[in-house]
């Protein structure tokens, strides 16, 4: 019935859904005038804050409280003697999470691997799979679909792992039942991986260990089922926060894991903040801002550069309960519509040192993709505006890798229900071994 649901919708959304043929960008670099959200306040703003507002307890810290689960907390002291993707410990979640799976299957099991930081340094991480029972195809193994949902949040019970052994929760959007990828990839015969890719220091929106924990963790899925899982093709999508991590998977997997490059048949990515400069001008003090901060804070749990700009107001923040709070509350804070020049010690942030190079961590127009990419976007987007997704899939066709760019009509939300049967279709014929369309022009 489900499967029906989206076929039927897939057609409707056909006339949504017009494919772009891009040319390659006329310049090396884009270029988009500067937002006023990018303005420096009054110099004295700084020292003014922070002779007001006293600095927290040394003790406080940015990270995230723990679970109190063993399972996501714990790391072996051997953990540097471990090659990214090691399994270090897995438990079986049947139980509790085929109530969220709502679809029939064999066993879900949680994988604890070894993974790479930011900063090239160990890190565990978690991944969940999902097992379905229908049988494996006649010819060939079992094709896996990675599903890097939008976790968008800094607390560590926030993370689909945590959600699927201990249940549901309305703590957050509850992306592992929209869209239904997991349920549709499961009743397709699809093995799913599910991981937690921001990390147990939950980086939101740092690329690079969401990149490594992604891999790592086809590497782990592999080395706890090879008898289905070796050699299998493996499929990524993301949407949003999950097409941050999607994207840094595909740029990384040559240099960080060239064995897989094979086994990759593509990734579908949509609404795609590609560009964290744009995100400025798009979210600074508007009713965005409030991801827009948590975004910042993630990047900076990863990037010692960032916390020592910040002003006495923004550690007071950063350390609070707000850093355990999932994506719902974080939405809701940007009501607040507080700029973020007045988290920072100095007047004009964005121009610093430090934030050239956070906003160049976080392009993902750069790097060449290494497997075929779908990217949607919605082309009435303002929080993440469409130049950036054009940006980044010109940008790739022009490295030669095979695009297929489809310009949505609606904004962010609408956009993630209108684009999602393209976008699962197209993850459907790469598994199956048909090549990847392209709308690159010639």
């Amino acid at each position: 019935m489900l499967a029906s649901i989206i076929l039927a919708t897939t057609a409707l959304t056909t006339a949504f859904a017009a494919p772009t043929i891009l040319p390659p960008p006329a310049t090396a670099e884009p270029l988009h005038a500067e937002p006023p959200q990018y303005q420096p306040i009054p110099s004295a703003v700084p020292e003014l804050i922070d002779s007001v507002i006293p600095p927290p307890p040394a003790t406080a810290s940015l990270f995230p409280s723990p679970t109190g689960d063993p399972f996501f907390d714990d790391s072996p002291r051997d953990l540097a003697r471990l090659a990214p993707g090691a399994l270090i410990a897995h438990r079986d979640v049947t139980a509790t999470a085929s109530s969220i799976v709502l679809a029939p299957v064999r066993w879900v099991r949680q994988l604890k691997f070894r993974s790479t930081d930011s900063t090239g340094h160990p890190t565990i991480a978690t991944a969940t799979v999902v097992m379905p029972r229908t049988a494996l195809p006649s010819q060939g193994r079992r094709p896996v679909v990675v599903n890097n949902l939008a976790i968008d949040s800094l607390g560590t019970t926030c993370t689909p792992g945590y959600r699927l052994a201990r249940g549901f929760s309305f703590d957050d959007l509850n992306t592992e039942f929209l869209p239904p990828t997991t349920q549709l990839a499961a009743l397709r015969g699809y093995a799913v991986i599910i991981p937690d890719h921001e990390g147990p220091r939950m980086a939101y929106a740092a690329p690079q260990i969401a990149g490594h924990i992604i891999l790592d963790a086809i590497r782990a899925a592999t080395a706890f089922d090879p008898a289905e899982l070796a050699g299998s093709r493996v499929a990524m999508t993301g949407y949003s926060g999950g097409a941050i991590a999607t994207r840094a998977a595909a740029d990384a997997v040559d240099s960080y894991a060239p064995e897989l490059r094979s086994r990759l048949v593509g990734a579908a990515i949509g609404g795609v903040p590609a560009d964290f400069r744009m995100l400025v001008g798009s979210m600074n003090a508007n009713l965005g801002t409030g991801l827009l901060h948590a975004a910042t804070l993630g990047i900076a749990r990863e990037n010692p550069g960032l916390p020592p700009m910040m002003n006495n107001l923004a550690r007071w923040l950063a350390t609070s309960p707000i850093k355990n709070l999932c994506s719902t509350p974080l939405t809701a804070m940007g009501a607040s519509f507080l700029p973020m020049q007045m988290m920072s010690r100095v007047p004009d942030p964005f121009h610093s040192v430090q934030a050239q190079q956070i906003f160049a961590l976080a392009d993902l127009t750069s790097g060449r993709s290494g497997t075929p990419l779908y990217i949607y976007q919605g082309q009435q987007e303002w929080w993440i505006p469409a130049v950036g997704a054009l940006d980044l899939a010109r940008a790739q066709c022009a490295l030669g890798v095979r695009v297929d760019y489809r310009a949505m009509f609606g904004e962010h939300f609408t956009t993630s229900v209108l684009g999602f049967p393209g976008a699962i279709s197209w993850i459907d014929d790469r598994l199956q071994g048909l090549p990847a369309p392209s709308t690159c022009g010639t």
